[in-house]
């Protein structure tokens, strides 16, 4: 066995993390409660249902590459439960007297504090490791793909999540790969963790990778196979006692996310059309009607959940054309009126499509949807196209704020739409919709180069 690696983790990140949030919601407490508790028993209760609780919602398992959304839900569902925790003690002991109204004063404070010292600290890591270059892994990866060297570059240009690549094996003769000249080079570089692509190895050495891996304290992860799957978030299941994977889980597919979903439409689509569109609807209406004849509305058949079409409203940007329906609308395109090119840039020509969502047909975050003759086009030319259409088609999406909105100038384009699609679909959060809208209103105000 190779000698044990000393200081490869951050071993004092999460105690350090725990003593902060304690003593963060111990010392809030003296000032709402030890007045009229005995301040000993009440830090040890709330100390032990912290902990109690942390380790079940998965509080503290934040790593390098955990993204800001995720946090976010973290501390969302740690307050919330912290809260009914708090609040079932004090109805316990309800002789303490502890008002509600104070309750919720305090953890809202709590973790105001413990939210920003949380992420105060995870930039301030990623800033220690991409400008000192501290707190780092060392990676290698065996074989050499489309995946691989996809996951080579995110290593190399991301240097805040704190990964120095040293390697990338290429297997293109499998069975003459000499798997000892690697191991060699993965001891004698103190290689922290090693990445392996499924489909390039045998069986055979893959169980050599293991076992070495294994004697070694290396850390041993892998790559799906190569073939064109953007995506295997996979789920596990039991039907009676044999296992079962299903290749996507779908959290809208659960009938209480589909009513958070459903209520966030609702609310955020009834308060642009009371606020924004009630106002903003007859000047744009005037302006339509000046510059030229024709609907100030546009209607356009597009595919939606389960493939059914629906009827996606707009206002109207172009010159009434026979071509609407079959063309898109590219860089310089003559059909667009002057009015068109300003509602198209600042993207006011989507508004109407709230009352997509409020009747239903559409969300407020979700794959955008295609005209018809597009849609059959791309469901045959293009791998995993079709997935989009699990969930509602909404107004914007993860792939529009991620670069890939407007023309499709080619397949790249779809692509790549079609990637963060599904990545959407499998990883849909209240908070990720959020995000989505807040970016999409910042792009809407800054511009963007594809919004014509």
């Amino acid at each position: 066995m190779s000698q044990i690696k000393h200081g490869r983790y951050s071993i004092y990140i999460r105690p350090i993390s725990y003593l902060v949030d304690l003593g963060i919601i111990n010392g809030l407490a003296v000032f709402y409660f030890f007045t009229f508790v005995d301040p000993v028993v009440f830090s040890f209760i709330i100390t032990l249902g912290w902990v109690f609780i942390s380790v079940n919602s998965k509080f503290y398992e934040v790593y390098r590459y955990t993204r800001e959304i995720t946090i976010l839900t973290l501390i969302f569902r740690q307050m919330v439960f912290f809260a009914l925790f708090v609040l079932a003690f004090s109805g316990f002991y309800h002789e303490l007297n502890m008002k509600p109204s104070n309750i919720l004063k305090y953890v809202a404070y709590s973790f105001l504090l413990i939210a920003v010292f949380k992420f105060a600290f995870y930039y301030l890591l990623q800033k220690y490791r991409s400008s000192f270059g501290g707190n780092y892994r060392t990676t290698a990866i065996i074989g050499r793909n489309k995946q691989t060297i996809a996951l080579e570059k995110f290593f190399n240009s991301n240097p805040e999540y704190g990964y120095k690549h040293q390697k990338t094996f290429s297997l293109k003769n499998t069975e003459a790969f000499d798997l000892e000249s690697c191991f060699h080079f993965l001891k004698s570089e103190a290689i922290d963790e090693v990445y392996c692509s499924i489909s390039e190895l045998s069986n055979a050495q893959m169980n050599r990778v293991i076992d070495f891996a294994d004697n070694n304290l290396i850390i041993l992860k892998f790559l799906p196979d190569n073939k064109d799957i953007y995506s295997k978030k996979l789920k596990y299941e039991y039907y009676d006692y044999i296992p079962i994977l299903s290749l996507r889980n779908i959290p809208l597919e659960d009938s209480a996310n589909q009513f958070i979903k459903r209520l966030f439409d609702i609310i955020f689509s009834s308060f642009v059309i009371i606020f924004v569109l009630s106002w903003l609807t007859p000047i744009i209406a005037i302006l339509i009607k000046m510059e030229s004849k024709g609907p100030v509305f546009f209607k356009q058949s597009r595919n939606g959940f389960n493939y059914k079409e629906f009827d996606c409203y707009k206002f109207r940007s172009m010159m009434p054309n026979k071509d609407a329906h079959l063309y898109q609308v590219t860089r310089g395109d003559q059909r667009i009126t002057r009015t068109g090119r300003f509602i198209r840039k600042t993207s006011i020509d989507e508004l109407p499509q709230f009352f997509n969502v409020l009747f239903g047909d559409m969300s407020v975050v979700g794959p955008r949807p295609h005209m018809v003759s597009h849609t059959n086009m791309y469901a045959k030319r293009i791998d995993k196209f079709m997935v989009r259409h699990f969930v509602k088609p909404g107004i914007t999406g993860l792939a529009q704020i991620s670069g890939f909105r407007g023309e499709v100038e080619s397949d790249k384009d779809i692509i790549g739409r079609v990637k963060f699609d599904i990545f959407y679909i499998e990883n849909w959060s209240l908070l990720l919709d959020m995000k989505v809208v807040i970016k999409t209103f910042i792009n809407a105000v800054k511009g963007e180069d594809k919004a014509y």
